[in-house]
């Protein structure tokens, strides 16, 4: 342990020390040395590569506008253009023990015991830059970044697992780097942005990019992979599965109605992440993704875990008025022409004087916009938003949205009491809230703070005990192995879950 060491006066050790089971951390950021991954992305691809990952980096963090980002703009520049308030200050930095940990691997490795946790998984602060790339630089950025991270980490794999960055531009090239990911650098996790911004065709076809680039900047779309997607992404979900690679990402909204403040950060960050990942999501699970691959597991972390429960909540809620029979009560051709016009007679018969209309007239009437909204009425598959995701029953929305979904929350998240409220989530079902300490980003001034803070909400009656160890362990624990029953195997931890958790009967179920 380093001369530097709070171990023995971190609450977090102190109580990882009462725990009989390990604490898996789902969320870790680590800075990157930038002359030293520079120097290795040069080896790997040249002074341009360099270059590609300097371009993209900075369009990630800075929207420029005329060459000006929002710092630089005047107050009326920033009204003129509605130039978006970026975030600023996101790092830790006054803690410079803390400031060192993220940038130094054997500093984090030594500081585990410290943080009160047994495994974390690393997601390199530019670990998807390569992303904001040109396709013609894209897949070998990300493949350069991969590796880099890949040859830092490996050493301290047994208690620490660096992500893949995996972009998602098309299938083709997903499916290339997830591959070369597992198959050659022996990285286990994949992180994907939950979303690809494409532009509208009907716009670009009349207002070229190249000719047109401001027209193309706001004329677009996000691809969520599953619905209405451009591709079929179905052969990248099937070979995360054949791969046994848990898949996950942080994607935020911040720039989307609501979340379009040119003055205020704050407005636009509180809950961005729910609401990117909720979109991602329910891609996915209405695009039937989840029904057509049952053994994916993915994770969305920095959003929390009580938009998984309401989401749940009301995917029951409206599947029940909005099923194929339940829609029937909204059918117009259902409505009984004769009764209704005996009521009409018998409880308004001066709208029927002042307005002489015949049985059919009348229901045209009242039925109103429900009647003539649209040129003509739904059939088939129009009618039921429900069938790819192929519900067809309460446990089938169970299986395909809680099974499925886990959800990173941070350790001073109270709104984790929704995941766990088995009496208001149907089916008496818990929601997979997972241990995500967020350590790296402004949430946590310390990173000795977060396990003991999850603990306070035992204390104060937030969440029960065993919350708690399904939250730090049982959770995360379930993400990994059931899209990998070997993910643990040689790790720190692999002896200690022995003794907890029944061998799994097939790779894709874990009793714990």
């Amino acid at each position: 342990m380093t001369e530097y060491s709070r171990l023995k006066t971190s609450r977090s050790a102190a109580i990882k020390a009462t725990l009989d089971y390990p604490v898996i951390d789902t969320d870790v950021h680590t800075n990157d040395f930038t002359p030293a991954l520079e120097d290795y992305i040069a080896n790997y691809g040249g002074a341009k590569l360099v270059d590609a990952l300097r371009k993209a980096e900075n369009s990630r963090l800075n929207s420029k506008v005329d060459g000006k980002d929002w710092y630089q703009q005047t107050p009326e520049e920033r009204q003129y253009y509605r130039t978006i308030r970026s975030p600023w200050w996101a790092r830790v930095t006054r803690n410079t023990l803390d400031l060192a940990t993220y940038t130094l691997p054997e500093l984090f490795y030594e500081r585990q015991a410290e943080q009160g946790s047994d495994y974390s998984v690393l997601f390199p602060n530019n670990v998807l830059a390569p992303a904001g790339a040109g396709p013609e630089q894209r897949q070998a950025l990300q493949r350069a970044v991969n590796h880099y991270h890949a040859d830092l980490y490996r050493k301290y794999s047994d208690r620490l697992t660096v992500v893949a960055g995996i972009p998602m531009g098309t299938p083709k090239e997903a499916i290339e780097e997830l591959e070369f990911a597992v198959k050659t650098l022996g990285l286990k996790v994949a992180n994907i942005p939950g979303g690809v911004k494409r532009p509208i065709k009907a716009i670009a076809d009349k207002y070229p990019a190249d000719q047109f680039p401001e027209i193309a900047k706001y004329a677009s779309y996000i691809d969520f992979y599953g619905l209405d997607s451009e591709y079929d992404y179905d052969p990248f979900w099937a070979k995360a599965v054949e791969l046994g690679v848990p898949i996950t990402t942080h994607y935020g909204s911040q720039g989307w109605t609501g979340r379009s403040s040119i003055s205020n950060y704050m407005n636009n960050h509180i809950g961005h992440f729910a609401d990117g990942s909720q979109a991602f999501a329910k891609a996915l699970f209405f695009g039937g993704v989840t029904k057509r691959f049952p053994q994916l597991r993915v994770a969305m972390l920095e959003g929390g875990a009580d938009w998984g429960a309401h989401v749940y909540i009301h995917l029951v809620d409206r599947f029940s008025k909005r099923s194929l029979k339940g829609l029937q009560n909204y059918n117009p051709d259902l409505t009984n022409a004769n009764e209704l016009y005996e009521l009409f007679a018998r409880f308004g018969s001066e709208f029927l004087e002042a307005h002489p209309l015949s049985k059919e007239e009348l229901t045209k009437s009242v039925l109103g916009s429900s009647f003539n909204r649209h040129s003509r009425s739904p059939v088939g598959s129009e009618l039921e938003d429900f069938a790819a995701a192929g519900i067809e029953t309460i446990e089938d929305i169970r299986d395909r949205w809680v099974n499925t979904f886990f959800f990173g929350s941070e350790s001073d998240d109270r709104t984790i009491s929704a995941a766990f409220n088995d009496k208001a989530n149907p089916l008496g079902v818990k929601i997979n809230a997972i241990y995500s300490s967020d350590v790296g980003h402004w949430d946590v001034p310390d990173l000795t703070d977060p396990l003991a803070e999850s603990w306070d909400l035992v204390q104060e009656g937030v969440i029960s005990e065993a919350d708690f160890k399904a939250y730090v362990f049982g959770n995360p624990y379930k993400f990994y192995t059931q899209a990998n029953s070997d993910f643990f195997k040689g790790t720190a931890i692999e002896s200690k879950v022995n003794n907890l958790v029944s061998p799994p009967t097939d790779k894709n179920l874990v009793v714990a």
